[in-house]
């Protein structure tokens, strides 16, 4: 069974930098790609970051570019997210996923068919 467990979230100041991690377990995770994604209070889920297999590529949405860093350790069976510039809006729930399917890209309409339970970053002005 796969698990994905999210860790490194909490309260910061604008401004500040945060790095989240996701340990998994349960399949070989050197195979697939992962992805974080966050969801605010009363928003949708919004995609934030991918990576794929081999770790060679990553994906950010335009917003995220330059202050996002996703990277992952498969030695480690460990995805992470680097998070720098921190700003209010960055606050939300953000959790780690991992995709159906073998050697993915890090396409972020991938099939994330597992998810961890989530871990919460707060900012403050």
């Amino acid at each position: 069974q796969v698990q994905l467990v999210e860790s490194g979230g909490g309260l910061v100041q604008a401004g500040d930098s945060l790095r989240l991690s996701c340990a998994a377990s349960g399949r070989t995770f050197s195979n697939f790609a992962m992805g974080w994604f966050r969801q605010a209070p009363g928003k949708e889920r919004e995609f934030v970051a991918a990576v794929s297999w081999s770790g060679r590529n990553t994906y950010y949405p335009d917003s995220l570019k330059g202050r996002f860093t996703i990277s992952r350790d498969n030695a480690k069976n460990t995805v992470y997210l680097q998070m720098n510039s921190l700003k209010p809006e960055d606050t939300a729930v953000y959790y780690c996923a991992g995709d159906r399917n073998k050697y993915g890209l890090g396409d972020p309409n991938a099939p994330y068919d597992y998810w961890g339970q989530g871990t919460q970053v707060t900012v403050s002005s």
